[in-house]
């Protein structure tokens, strides 16, 4: 009796991938549940600090005021008088997130409270300065 080397072109080879999908699904489902999304404002600014700042853990609308008193939400640039129409857009989205505003050490606090008051005329009650422990 003599031995095949080759599988002849006739022969079928079954190859089951079931498993492998199987494990590729559990894991693409465990790092979507995973992952955490964190929202930022799309520009970094200098924070000042504090010493009784705490941690908001929840969604948040981001807003940040740069050293130059540019404006930014949702990373893009916005001008003061679309502020207001900004944050009830995402207030709209997420009606328990709360507004934290990123505020530059060196802008000016007549914007900043420009910014808080646009924030409570969209609706918002809960409007935070952000800072890092001191």
């Amino acid at each position: 009796m003599r031995k095949r080397k080759y599988l002849d072109a006739e022969d079928d080879i079954d190859l089951n991938i079931t498993p492998m999908l199987d494990i590729v699904f559990i894991i693409l489902i465990f790092f979507v549940v995973a992952t955490s999304f964190v929202k930022e404002s799309g520009v970094d600014v200098s924070r000042p600090g504090a010493h009784s700042s705490e941690r908001k853990e929840r969604g948040n609308i981001m807003v940040a005021i740069t050293a130059d008193n540019a404006i930014w939400i949702d990373k893009r640039e916005v001008d003061i008088r679309a502020v207001r129409a900004s944050i009830e857009r995402l207030h709209a989205e997420n009606p328990e997130g709360a507004v934290v505003i990123q505020a530059d050490e060196n802008s000016r606090t007549g914007l900043l409270v420009q910014v808080i008051d646009q924030a409570r005329l969209a609706g918002v009650s809960d409007v935070s300065v952000a800072a890092h422990p001191i």
